[in-house]
């Protein structure tokens, strides 16, 4: 039997911080771990976004200090492949006194929901930004079918 009330608060206190804790668990799995190098998840991936409008997909991905020709973009059905590599040089002349933003690669696939009409994919880059407009293919737009 329970001699202290105190006791029985500290059993309920411990209850609630087990119970927060469970309920905290998918957040806690969303937080990225160890140091930042530039990308904000583990593996150093950019970050996504990527919209449906019917007639075409956009992806907009974040690769900052990234010019055109660091990127490298394959499309084949509606698997989407995008790579990059930065590269950090100190200027000729100059010697390196810190370095936080380091040289790094990455490599990033999507199963895309749908065929795309690779012949018509647009892809810019702006400020950090890149953006792909990858319209559907023919057969895989929706189509309005009149009851007659």
């Amino acid at each position: 039997m329970w001699n202290n009330w105190n006791e029985v608060d500290r059993m309920f206190g411990a209850m609630n911080v087990l119970r927060n804790h469970f309920n905290n668990l998918n957040s806690d799995f969303e937080r990225p771990l160890g140091v930042n190098f530039g990308w904000r998840n583990m593996d150093r991936t950019p970050l996504t976004n990527m919209v449906d409008n019917g007639d075409h997909l956009q992806i907009v991905a974040e690769v900052p200090g990234m010019s055109k020709d660091d990127l490298n973009i394959k499309i084949q059905g509606n698997y989407l492949e995008i790579g990059g590599k930065r590269e950090v040089k100190a200027p000729e002349g100059y010697r390196v006194h810190r370095s936080e933003r380091g040289a790094t690669s990455f490599t990033r696939s999507f199963t895309l929901p749908s065929e795309i009409n690779v012949e018509k994919v647009e892809a810019s880059l702006e400020s950090g930004m890149l953006t792909l407009t990858l319209p559907k293919a023919e057969a895989a737009r929706a189509k309005q079918i009149t009851i007659n």
